[in-house]
């Protein structure tokens, strides 16, 4: 499991110009089934997603393809978690 912080950047002002590709970006990690959750950071910080099936290199991959992260509106680190404990509404990621 992994999450990716999206941390605007010096290019945070351009952003209204890729909000179309950045929403069709996040349309297909989701309809992949690489992106559980996403949102803002707060306070107005960037964006944070939850992901999972799939690859710490394929998820570079992917994250690279961001408008976004590609005209450095934002900066992406990803940090990876191996869950060992979860409710039982996420047990799924336990497995």
């Amino acid at each position: 499991m992994f999450i990716v912080l999206l941390k605007f950047s010096e290019n945070k002002s351009q952003a209204g110009q890729f909000m179309d590709g950045h929403n069709a970006w996040l349309k297909r990690g989701f309809d992949d089934g690489v992106f559980l959750l996403a949102g803002s950071l707060q306070p107005g910080l960037g964006g944070g997603i939850v992901a999972h099936n799939t690859s710490l290199d394929d998820l570079y991959t992917r994250v690279n393809d961001d408008p976004f992260v590609a005209e450095n509106v934002v900066s992406a680190e990803i940090l990876e978690i191996s869950p060992a404990k979860a409710d039982e509404r996420l047990q799924f990621l336990l497995d």
